[in-house]
């Protein structure tokens, strides 16, 4: 799994842990979840391009280094995604945002596009896809497929929890795209849960389970 990057640092695992729990109420849950996120931006941020400029220090000038370029947009899939925009936002609060939402057809089954915004210089961002939970990876795979034809060209995936079908679907689908995954859990049940996951992202986030 080449492009597959499953986070191991101590922070985001403790964290993660939490957030199974069903103990875990929706305030704390909220929080975690923009932790996580903040935390995850780091670590999948560290190959960023830099170049060397010149400003002036109180004393005097001085080469220093920032990112290079129009750097990063951030594209939550509607709902669940958008409890991770904020903790992106933390660490890069010059990150544009757009939104993506889907709803599945009842006849065919397929992911259906019912929104998408993206900022209108997409194509030279590295754009962040972001959802909690990537089960079967059809949504995923799909609100990528979207904003590929909108002219992105430089994607990345960040979800908190994977399972296996779902990276194996999206690395079929989009093998130019980085996954960068919280925790990669076992399997996904009958009901296309991820097992042992957290159950619904969404309806933990906003209460509404």
């Amino acid at each position: 799994m080449s492009n597959v990057y499953v986070m191991e640092h101590p922070l985001i695992q403790h964290k993660i842990g939490v957030l199974r729990k069903s103990s875990t109420g929706s305030k704390e849950f909220r929080e975690l979840v923009e932790e996580i996120a903040m935390l995850m931006c780091y670590e999948a941020t560290r190959d960023f391009k830099l170049k060397e400029v010149e400003v002036e220090t109180p004393l005097t000038k001085a080469k220093i280094k920032q990112i290079d370029g129009k750097n990063m947009g951030i594209v939550p899939i509607l709902r669940a995604g958008l409890g991770m925009v904020n903790g992106m936002l933390n660490l890069v609060p010059t990150a544009k945002v757009g939104h993506i939402g889907l709803y599945r057809d009842p006849e065919t089954l397929n992911p259906v596009e019912y929104y998408c915004k993206l900022p209108y210089d997409s194509a030279e961002r590295e754009l962040f896809v972001l959802d909690p939970m990537l089960a079967t990876g059809g949504s995923a795979s799909a609100a990528i497929g979207f904003i590929k034809e909108k002219g992105a060209k430089k994607i990345h995936y960040l979800c908190l929890i994977a399972a296996p079908e779902g990276v194996k679907r999206l690395q079929e689908a989009h093998p130019d795209v980085d996954i960068y995954v919280g925790a990669l859990d076992e399997k996904l049940n009958d009901h296309g849960y991820i097992i042992p996951g957290l159950g619904d992202a969404g309806d933990r986030l906003f209460g509404t389970k």
